[in-house]
């Protein structure tokens, strides 16, 4: 093969690089705002969070059906470095330095109009009196501390209002692990859950998460 060949070969080779780099249908480029949402979505959210926003992992949540204000400001707090818990930053930060307003929004949008599905992943079953417990936080709170139902800001079926998340169909162990932060950090502050997690204790974090994964529909 002669030098000149070589070179035509690499000159080849790095316009087909080019070339995919620059196709917007297939790219991971965070950077570029005229990539479609649901092309970062496919490309580069779905490694964690699956296609549709359905998450296999318990270690990250699921975005499908998802409020889209919700996912919006996250998306922001993550960029701003506001939310700083120990997930947050690791995936988070870097995920979310690029992206504009407008993509940010976009991406909102898209997991939101996705259709969440019955959650079955449990890391330890749940039994009946837990369950039991975990029903009556949702719907009547702990009056001995004051502590309001969760379903005042949450809805009664656990779909969420706006700012405020929707919890059904969620991993028990990624909300168990977030009102833990709103407990005892300041990885995500700004919250009322700040105020109101101080109130659970472990035993009654484990049980209305649980029934918040398996809240009838």
């Amino acid at each position: 093969m002669t030098m000149k060949t070589i070179h035509m070969a690499a000159a080849l080779l790095l316009g087909a690089m080019a070339a995919g780099c620059a196709n917007v249908e297939r790219s991971r480029d965070l950077g570029n705002p005229n990539v479609a949402p649901e092309v970062t979505a496919v490309q580069v959210c779905s490694a964690c969070h699956g296609v549709t926003g359905i998450s296999v992992s318990p270690n990250f949540p699921r975005l499908a059906g998802q409020q889209a204000d919700y996912i919006e400001q996250q998306l922001k707090n993550f960029r701003s470095h506001q939310r700083s818990d120990p997930e947050g930053f690791e995936y988070m930060w870097g995920i979310s330095r690029k992206l504009t307003d407008e993509q940010i929004k976009g991406l909102a949008g898209y997991f939101a109009k996705q259709t969440s599905t019955p959650n079955t992943y449990l890391h330890v079953v749940a039994n009946a009196e837990q369950l039991s417990e975990g029903k009556k936080i949702f719907e009547t709170g702990v009056a001995a501390k004051e502590t309001p139902p969760c379903q005042a800001c949450h809805g009664p079926k656990g779909e969420g209002m706006a700012a405020f998340p929707r919890l059904a169909d969620q991993h028990q162990d990624y909300m168990a692990k977030q009102l833990l932060v709103f407990r005892d950090t300041n990885g995500r502050p700004g919250t009322p859950m700040e105020q109101i997690s101080h109130s659970l204790t472990p035993e009654q974090i484990y049980s209305v998460t649980a029934y918040l994964q398996s809240l009838p529909r």
